[in-house]
């Protein structure tokens, strides 16, 4: 008993003890609860009068509490904010918002003492604020669980708006110092300030004489700056000609209702431009050398810090501009020949550096003129210096006149010149030459004696005759001897087989066009057979040109000659003329079912007067338009499609339509559903394989299945052996021509052929025609 009473004594002091601990505890907690609270409301205050926002993130509920001011900073009111953390979440820019969560999870877990990030965030009107984060964290004292995450934020947008224009304004002044291009440093002046002020859009017009030229607009309209670009200053030319005009600010309030912009203000309106500032850019001595503009989009005149900023723009510019003025006068001297105003020899050589590591690297080639004048010499001493100088000049002027804008034209000194040309074409290099010496040729009055000038030119390529600059150089500098040792007044390639070649074209060139306006070509014919019928069905017209002192000239080089020297039309109307006409003489004689096929160039396809021309040809010679097939390559839809009306034109005259050279082209099968034509042509470079290759026959069977399948007619040009033919039959194709049959040949020719039918035989047996 005694032991019981004694337990019960021990327990009831032990229940007395943790009651007494646990008053003390409670009231330790209500103590801290009090003093927190009262901590809180000091912070609240002094937030409140330092005019940040404050929050408060309930950690286990993941409810915030967003201040007035919080909510305000961002453009909304009090009850339009939920107390979410998402609220924050949707606000915050993404990148932003991962590393703030970072640095809170750092903070929480130690490895930070303090939380502080810079953050972007999205204000109601859309825009970025930039918000400086900072925050302590609450814990429970029992177990140091966090609670709760109590921070503000402060607005420092004005702040890094201003470290951004700092460091965009040092950006430049090293743009400046290590000579970038004046365009780039424009461009990134009027973004700098376009940045400190939202909606603005700014421009710099540079002054040439009395013109306004284009000097950076990032942010405007291309329409807009091509418009303004040539514009002559004066008193009432929007605001930039206004103010280089006078050299003096002008503030333009509203374009629309200003009287400075009212001849120009169509130019504006339309881009949304209302109001235009403009300051004088000026040199460091005041020459005014050009305007830097500001735009709004509405009525506006500036405040005081747009003021300053337009003030301080096109001082800032004006360093830009006045360099830049300055190394153009500089490299003009060092590059630009004072007497001639061509390039210099130091220009010519930087440029044919340049030129030959392009070419290099592109894989093309380029053509050097070497132009020195015959008995210059004498013209000095006999006239004087300066009646050479005027000769010199005058040769540079027409060296101008002769080349394309492309081409590269200096004056080495004395009486040389270069000239560095794309070879777009073959022979250009050659025709350039030729040009060169007809220009130079022409008789000058000097000191009333009239001077006939000539020239020797050496051609040299890269990197066919030297793929360096020097070797280059100087295999040209041979080639201007070599045409000097044949007798001057004439040029010469670096490899003399070139300078044949090139004399050959250039006969071609002079004597075909008397040979077409005389009517001296000929016209020879190849029959067509159809394969099942064993008739046949056709002739294609074939030009032909023997030349007295040329011989037989190749059609490849006489009507290529004929499309550069823009005689093809008259010669493809002789044709037509010619080949149509002796259709009807044929169909007297009782060949009433054959049809004549006549190929015709893809520029006639542009002009517009062609159908006329082959309705007028049908008429006069009496034929239906239905016995006449042109020819084309398939090539020319993909040249223009401007084409396409043409054919349609065509085959609403009624005249047949064939692809030439069908398989040879740009897209082959995909061209097909463009082109309303009625027969396809598979070349001669196809029939010649496909007994040897398995791939091109396979591609000849396709054609034929594709064609049939697509409802046009199939033609097989080339054909000159039995077998070529046996495949043919074997893959169902109709038609053919070649030499297994007969080669071209003048109308008598194809006359006895076609009385003889032995063609038939041929298709028959197989046999070739040993009489064609």
């Amino acid at each position: 008993m005694g032991n019981t009473k004694q337990t019960k004594s021990q327990l009831l002091e032990e229940l007395q003890r943790l009651r007494s601990e646990l008053a003390a505890i409670e009231l330790m907690t209500e103590k801290r609860t009090h003093e927190l609270y009262v901590s809180e409301e000091r912070f609240s205050l002094a937030m409140r009068g330092a005019n940040d926002g404050l929050w408060d993130w309930d950690l286990e509920t993941d409810e915030v509490y967003y201040s007035p001011r919080w909510k305000s900073m961002l453009g909304y009111a009090e009850n339009e904010l939920a107390n979410q953390i998402s609220t924050w979440e949707n606000l915050v820019n993404p990148d932003d918002k991962i590393i703030a969560l970072e640095k809170v999870q750092d903070y929480f877990d130690g490895r930070k003492d303090s939380f502080e990030v810079e953050m972007r965030m999205r204000h109601k009107d859309g825009h970025e604020v930039f918000v400086l984060s900072r925050a302590f964290l609450v814990t429970r004292a029992l177990d140091n669980k966090p609670l709760r995450l109590i921070g503000t934020h402060v607005d420092i947008t004005e702040r890094k708006k201003a470290e951004t224009f700092d460091n965009q304004y040092a950006e430049i002044l090293e743009m400046i110092a290590i000579g970038r291009p004046a365009p780039d440093i424009y461009d990134a002046i009027a973004l700098m300030y376009e940045a400190r002020h939202p909606g603005m859009r700014c421009s710099m017009l540079e002054l040439s004489g009395n013109k306004l030229l284009h000097g950076g607009a990032p942010s405007l309209p291309q329409a807009y700056c091509e418009a303004v670009h040539g514009l002559e200053n004066g008193p009432s030319v929007g605001s930039c000609g206004t103010s280089t005009y006078t050299g003096q600010r002008v503030l333009v309030e509203n374009i629309e209702t200003d009287p400075k912009w009212a001849e120009i203000k169509h130019i504006a309106l339309p881009h949304g431009m209302r109001c235009c500032w403009s300051e004088p850019i000026k040199s460091s001595s005041g020459k005014v050398l050009g305007a830097f503009g500001m735009y709004y989009n509405h009525p506006a005149l500036p405040d005081e810090k747009e003021l300053k900023d337009l003030i301080s723009a096109a001082r800032l510019t004006g360093i830009v501009m006045e360099r830049d003025q300055a190394q153009k006068r500089i490299r003009t001297l060092a590059y630009t020949d004072e007497l001639t105003g061509l390039a210099s020899r130091a220009s010519f050589m930087q440029h044919m550096e340049e030129i030959t590591k392009s070419s290099s690297r592109h894989g093309r080639r380029f053509g050097l003129l070497y132009i020195d004048l015959d008995n210059f010499k004498y013209i000095n001493d006999c006239l004087g210096h300066d009646a050479g100088d005027l000769l010199l000049k005058t040769i540079a002027t027409r060296l101008i006149h002769t080349c394309r804008d492309i081409d590269f034209i200096a004056r080495l000194g004395g009486d040389e010149f270069c000239i560095l040309i794309e070879e777009v074409e073959a022979d250009y290099a050659a025709n350039v030459a030729k040009r060169c010496l007809e220009a130079i040729s022409q008789p000058i009055g000097i000191y009333s004696r009239k001077i006939a000038p000539a020239c020797s030119i050496g051609i040299a390529y890269y990197p066919d005759d030297g793929e360096t600059l020097s070797a280059l150089l100087k295999a040209g500098d041979i080639s201007l001897y070599t045409a000097k040792e044949n007798g001057k007044n004439q040029y010469a390639f670096y490899k003399a087989e070139l300078t044949h070649k090139a004399e050959y074209r250039f006969q071609i060139e002079q004597n075909l066009r008397e040979a077409i306006e005389k009517q001296q070509l000929s016209l020879v014919y190849q029959p067509q057979i159809n394969i099942k019928g064993g008739e046949i069905f056709g002739v294609e017209a074939l030009s032909r040109w023997y030349h007295p002192q040329l011989g037989q000239v190749p059609p490849n080089d006489f009507i290529a000659t004929a499309e550069r020297i823009g005689m093809i039309k008259p010669l493809t109307e002789w044709v037509l003329r010619t080949a149509c006409s002796q259709l009807v003489v044929w169909k007297q004689e009782g060949f009433r079912t054959l049809r004549m096929a006549v190929n015709i160039s893809p520029s006639l396809f542009l002009d517009k007067g062609f159908v006329l021309l082959v309705k007028r040809i049908i008429d006069e010679v009496g034929i239906a338009p239905a016995e006449l097939e042109l020819e084309v390559t398939e090539g020319i839809v993909q040249t223009d499609p401007r084409n396409l009306t043409i054919f349609q034109d065509l085959k609403d005259l009624g005249v047949l339509l064939s692809i030439d050279d069908f398989g040879t082209g740009y897209s082959s099968f995909a061209s097909l559903k463009h082109l309303k034509a009625d027969y396809l042509k598979i070349d001669k470079y196809f029939i010649d394989d496909m007994l040897i290759d398995q791939k091109t026959l396979t591609l000849v069977s396709s054609m034929i299945e594709m064609g049939q399948k697509l409802g046009y007619g199939i033609i097989a040009e080339g054909v000159e052996t039995s077998e070529q033919l046996d495949i043919l039959k074997n893959l169902d194709c109709e038609m053919v021509q070649g030499y297994l049959f007969s080669k071209p040949a003048a109308p008598a020719s194809i006359s006895e052929f076609l009385n003889n039918q032995a063609h038939k035989t041929i298709l028959a047996q197989g046999r070739v025609d040993e009489t064609a």
